[in-house]
């Protein structure tokens, strides 16, 4: 890049009018930007925007390959587009600024003070704003139901829990941007236990009244004994004034709930008093004089304080508005909805505090809840977990296992959720006054879907940062077809989430694996055919969508995927940190433990586009998951105990380590994990027949080094449907190895040889069997005929994706057909035959085959082109 060009910049999605603070990231070419330059943010009139930025990974070179930023928009700024360029800032000094106390932290962003506790449970002390205390004791709250059976009668007992914090840091400290990171656990107040770790980010921006909000917690109990009734985050609203001047909102399915403690409803508010009630309603401060309106406010005087308001979101079709005078009395029902936007304000004449939950009816069960609205601190709070529902049951669905009728793996019952974790957003608003409508409009939209800057499909291409893939191409009749044919394949799969209801608390953002077209419905009963859990990539699939298109719908379904899959499927601590879940009925279900399950490569292009932190953590965690599988060998099942400290096939286990390796090295230059990836490969180039032996060696997690075993141990196809081959690409334009390249060709063009012509070629050593599902092989056979120039090599690597190869293959056009009426529960379509790895792994294939051997389609030859 020279130093004149530029980087366009346009926002995922339109804005609203609100101000905002935004953080994206930008790939660079190898030797386009190096570490020493600078780089500055122009608007569309050519005015220079203040923007901190800071580099997120490394070439090999040296120079920058991703960078980080981040802005502070202002209401003129939320509609126009950007250019990033090198240069110097000639900005003055921004008004955000940090101080630290041994106590404390404060951060002033010119707008608002916010005071955080060090210790303690509260981690917010206070938000101030214009003057006045907003916000105060911010902590983190739940209830553990304790379940007993005393002669034969079944007792359940509630028992609060809180924060406390063990350490709070300023994780980033700009002129921008700054991020305070809390770690702590939550205290039983019953006994002193101290569980579920947690981890709590607040995220600030110069001149801005908001604060982003990013909550994660792991799961330490035993799931037969520590249900989880409620979890959440709670906060004291300061209360001033006349009831009927204090305010809630509670955003519903298209609108909103406005209401306060005291109406001016009665059954005479007629006149004047009517315009009164109206004008209450919308927020403004009522006044009364005492000589001629003392009979009306007798009147009100006498109507029902409502101290409480709750919102409960019991499916992601139901929820529930009620209301409460005092504690000891029922609660009367308000209003009922399918789905709630997620936000609540509450607030008095002299402001208050906006909280809004991001998927928030796609995670119930949830709830907000406003209480004590009538005292001078009102207590505002956020379930994540409704407690007004049945308590998390995480226990697994039978006990036993059933390797035989299901495809469960191993017959071990691991089935445990102790280190999984789940991520949860809210943004909170800091306001001087009762929003309008619109106001809160616009603060629904920005916290469902937040600001972020995009590059161009063709700019993130032209980089290479990302691996090999294609920009669409529709020039002839059957690439038409073909990108037809995976954007309805993602449009299906966007439309099964909202047709199954694949929403909830532990389930949003996953899809399933496999269909059954009797029952018309996913095998959700079905060990190893229910929910997906990353196998065979459709991460990967969903974020190459997303680079090549730019589409904001592929976007969010890949990070609500994302999401998911990096905290619930992975454990996060215990004895199979690092490793995650194979699918199973219940997300954590499997007995197979694998590192492939959360391999860094399925989730750093989301860290990459966002520099979300919270991921940042878990790439980090899988840097060394290599050494899990001491206590936990993948092919115990297959090797029992030998010389080694455990096994390791190329692919899926070691080209999940490399993943991990890869990331670890281009984000912290660490020449530790690059050397494991180089001690690797020089193993496999010392094999009898280098990438072709195998898939199983011993391995050592200490020298990393792979051992001979045999030069055909086991299925062939599993090394490269789980993300190698993408993996594997990257890092060859890391390294830059000529004859690791050769290896990944040599690898391609013997995938499909005929067992004759493999037992030739290796002498008898390789016979030939397990190289199954041409499909699967389809990149690695294009890397070959593009190294090779074979154009035969590329035909045949054609034919495996558009010829019928039955339960592998796509049928295109993609259609979908009605189920009758009556089969099931709703009227639905469905897609009879499809599964989730064929459609992940024909994407994804098609999309890098179109860029390698996109020349050789040889158009119209399958019959597919229909007149």
């Amino acid at each position: 890049m020279s130093k004149h060009m530029a980087v366009q910049l346009r926002w995922l999605a339109k804005r609203t009018e609100l101000q905002k603070g935004v953080t994206w990231g930008v790939p660079w070419k190898e030797g386009a930007l190096q570490r020493s330059e600078n780089l500055i943010l122009l608007d569309d009139r050519a005015k220079q925007v203040a923007v901190q930025s800071w580099p997120t990974a490394y070439w090999a070179d040296g120079s920058v390959k991703w960078t980080a930023h981040a802005a502070a928009m202002t209401k003129g700024e939320t509609d126009l587009s950007y250019t990033l360029i090198k240069g110097e800032s000639s900005l003055e000094n921004s008004v955000l600024s940090v101080e630290e106390t041994e106590g404390y932290i404060e951060v002033h962003t010119g707008s608002m003070f916010c005071r955080l506790h060090r210790k303690g449970s509260s981690l917010i002390q206070e938000i101030n704003h214009g003057g006045s205390r907003l916000c105060s004791d911010g902590k983190l709250v739940g209830i553990r139901e304790a379940r007993l059976t005393i002669d034969g009668y079944k007792s359940f007992k509630e028992e609060p829990f809180h924060s406390i914090v063990d350490s709070a840091e300023v994780e980033q400290r700009g002129h921008v941007r700054v991020v305070v990171k809390f770690t702590g656990k939550h205290l039983m107040e019953s006994d002193g236990r101290k569980w579920l770790p947690f981890t709590l980010r607040l995220y600030f921006y110069a001149n801005q009244d908001s604060i982003k909000v990013v909550h994660t917690f792991l799961y330490d109990g035993d799931p037969h004994q520590d249900f989880i009734k409620g979890l959440g985050i709670s906060f004291k609203v300061p209360m001033k004034g006349e009831l009927y001047n204090r305010h809630v909102r509670i955003a519903g399915d298209a609108g909103f709930f406005s209401e306060s403690p005291k109406g001016l409803e009665t059954f005479r508010t007629t006149g004047k008093y009517k315009e009164l009630y109206q004008e209450q309603t919308e927020g403004r401060k009522i006044a009364f004089d005492p000589e001629q309106d003392a009979k009306f406010v007798d009147m009100v005087d006498d109507l029902a304080v409502w101290d409480s308001f709750k919102l409960i979101h019991y499916t992601a079709d139901s929820y529930s508005i009620s209301k409460q005078t005092k504690e000891e009395c029922c609660w009367v029902k308000a209003a009922v909805g399918n789905r709630a936007g997620g936000l609540m304000y509450v607030g008095s004449d002299h402001g208050g505090l906006a909280i809004g939950v991001r998927n928030f009816w796609q995670k119930a069960p949830s709830a907000l809840q406003a209480s004590h609205l009538s005292l001078d601190e009102a207590d505002l709070t956020v379930w994540f977990w409704s407690p007004d529902v049945q308590a998390m049951d995480l226990r697994h669905y039978d006990t036993v296992t059933h390797l035989k009728s299901s495809y469960e793996g191993f017959d071990e019952m691991r089935s445990t959720p102790y280190g999984i974790g789940n991520t949860n957003e809210l943004h909170l608003w800091c306001l001087e006054a009762t929003p309008t409508l619109q106001s809160l409009k616009e603060m629904l939209e920005e916290k469902e879907d937040p600001a972020l800057l995009v590059c161009s499909p063709e700019y993130y291409y032209s980089t290479g940062a990302m691996g090999v893939w294609s920009l669409p191409d529709r020039s002839t009749p059957l690439k038409e077809t073909l990108e037809d044919g995976l954007d309805r394949l993602f449009e299906f799969y966007q439309n099964e989430i909202e047709q199954r209801r694949w929403y909830g608390f532990w389930d949003y953002g996953d899809v399933m694996h496999s269909y059954d077209p009797v029952r018309h419905t996913w095998r959700y009963d079905i060990g190893g055919c229910a929910w997906q859990n990353t196998e065979l990539v459709p991460n990967l699939w969903l974020w190459y969508m997303f680079l090549r298109s730019g589409r904001k719908d592929v976007f969010r379904m890949a990070e609500a995927m994302a999401r998911h899959t990096s905290e619930v499927d992975v454990y996060h601590m215990g004895e199979y940190a690092g490793l995650g879940s194979r699918h199973n009925v219940l997300h954590w279900g499997c007995g197979c433990k694998e590192a492939r399950i959360g391999m860094s490569g399925l989730h750093k292009i989301y860290y990459y586009l966002t520099a979300d932190e919270r991921i940042g953590d878990i790439i980090d965690e899988v840097k060394d998951s290599d050494y899990t599988t001491v206590h936990l060998d993948p092919m115990r099942a297959y090797f029992p105990k030998d010389e080694f400290p455990t096994h390791a096939r190329s692919g899926p286990d070691w080209a999940a380590f490399s993943s991990n390796w890869l990331t670890r090295w281009e984000r912290y230059e660490d020449t530790y994990y690059r050397d494991k990836i180089l001690t690797g490969i020089q193993s496999l180039k010392n094999m009898p027949f280098r990438l072709l032996t195998g898939p199983t060696f011993g391995y050592d997690p200490g020298t990393g080094v792979l051992h001979y075993m045999d030069a055909e141990t086991n299925g062939h196809h599993l090394i490269i449907c789980m993300g190698a081959p993408q993996v594997w690409m990257e890092l060859a334009a890391m390294i830059k190895d000529p004859e690791w390249e050769d290896m990944l060709a040599e690898f391609g063009e013997f995938y499909n040889l005929p067992a004759e012509e493999k037992m030739r070629r290796t002498s008898g050593a390789i016979t030939g069997k397990d190289w199954a599902i041409p499909m699967l092989s389809t990149t690695m056979m294009a890397i070959a005929a593009a190294r090779n120039n074979d154009k035969a090599l590329a035909e045949q690597a054609w034919s495996y994706l558009l010829k019928d190869q039955a339960h592998w293959q796509i049928n295109l056009p993609v259609e979908t057909t009605d189920v009758q009426p009556l089969a099931y529960i709703r009227e639905i379509k469905e897609l009879q035959g499809i599964s989730t790895n064929t459609a992940s792994q024909w994407s994804l294939n098609v999309m890098i085959c179109l860029e390698l051997i996109g020349r050789w389609l040889p158009e119209n030859s399958y019959g597919i082109i229909r007149d």
